[in-house]
């Protein structure tokens, strides 16, 4: 079986991570799951200059299976921040994330106030609003009281 040059999909061409390392896809390869023929070999590029393909196996065979193609998602994501940025890799984009979520709670805290004040504001304006009816419905009233004629409020 271990001449057999299909992979464990069933097709007659080899897997993307061997297909890359130009070499026979056997039936049980660690990495025909996740590295198609055809997008595979640009995928697992990365991961085996930043990896190695060997030290990928191992890992992945370390991994129960139902976990391993968040594995091979989460390999294949810090693979290419390492090579965009090989010092801080996938820290930089969560570093800058963590900068946008502060800058955001910030502006968020910012428009919270600016709503509250002008809550305290409208409010101020309608007692404002609400006390000067009353004057002058009391000054409606004593001026009838004392016969001097005001048009309604309504």
């Amino acid at each position: 079986m271990a001449s057999s040059s299909s992979s464990s999909s069933g097709t007659a061409s080899p897997c993307g991570a061997c297909r890359f390392l130009r070499r026979k896809c056997t039936h049980d390869c660690i990495f025909a799951p996740y590295f198609g023929s055809e997008q595979g070999p640009a995928k697992f590029a990365a991961i085996h200059k930043v990896f190695g393909a060997s030290n990928v196996s191992k890992l992945l065979l370390q991994i129960p299976p139902h976990d391993r193609p968040e594995a091979v998602a989460t390999i294949a994501y810090e693979a290419q921040a390492r090579i965009q940025d090989p010092v801080y890799g996938c820290v930089a984009h969560i570093f800058t994330l963590q900068q946008q979520v502060a800058f955001l709670q910030a502006q968020l805290m910012e428009a919270k106030a600016h709503l509250a004040q002008n809550a305290v504001t409208s409010h101020n304006n309608i007692e404002n609003i609400f006390e000067s009816a009353q004057i002058m419905m009391n000054m409606q009233e004593n001026t009838k009281q004392k016969g001097v004629f005001f048009p309604s409020l309504s």
